[in-house]
């Protein structure tokens, strides 16, 4: 893949602001923001190319009915003014707007059913219907796309890798918070869940 000279200038810029920073500040100003349920927006390129091909526009964050996506602030470093989503606080409704005006192709145009912003992953040590302490069936409940994304055995949630969207719906409307935040259901960025398995 070849940079064009915007993007080129760019990234040499970033890098020589960078190279003038102690190496524990320059390494906490370009890491990225995508964690446990923290997620870009549908669509969205790969993490390493992200930064570069953003011109935080701020067009997904305006059009976004139900105010998902946030633009994260200067603490951000070279993340600052490229979108995000928390998922504990508003989930993706995977109402799609956002990938039709991205101007620059950073929020790829895809069908709501192939958007993959993530993995949802069952805290089988938290969740109530797993160690038993009650029944519970609000993330497949809550699921857009119960019977696929997630299904129910034995009444416990199962995740299909395959079909999830990761859109957080289910994480948002856990009852279950753990001490540390976390909860029963959790979405993890694809890279996460890539250099897991990998």
């Amino acid at each position: 893949m070849t940079l064009g000279r915007r993007d080129f200038l760019r990234q040499a810029g970033a890098a020589c602001c960078l190279s003038l920073l102690p190496v524990s500040v320059a390494a906490g100003l370009s890491a990225t923001p995508v964690a446990r349920n923290l997620l870009r927006p549908p669509g969205a390129v790969v993490e390493e190319i992200f930064p570069a091909k953003c011109i935080r526009c701020g067009r997904c964050v305006e059009v976004c009915p139900y105010r998902s996506i946030r633009m994260l602030d200067i603490r951000h470093g070279l993340h600052a003014g490229t979108p995000l989503i928390e998922v504990t606080k508003i989930p993706c409704y995977l109402c799609m707007k956002c990938v039709d005006v991205c101007p620059t192709g950073c929020l790829r145009r895809i069908r709501q059913s192939e958007t993959r912003m993530g993995l949802a992953i069952v805290d089988r040590f938290q969740c109530a219907t797993w160690i038993g302490t009650t029944l519970c069936r609000t993330c497949y409940d809550k699921c857009p796309f119960a019977d696929r994304a997630i299904r129910l055995d034995q009444l416990r949630p199962i995740v299909n890798e395959a079909l999830c969207t990761g859109c957080g719906i289910c994480t948002h409307t856990c009852p279950v918070t753990g001490a540390d935040g976390s909860k029963a259901i959790n979405i993890l960025p694809l890279q996460a869940v890539e250099k897991a398995v990998g």
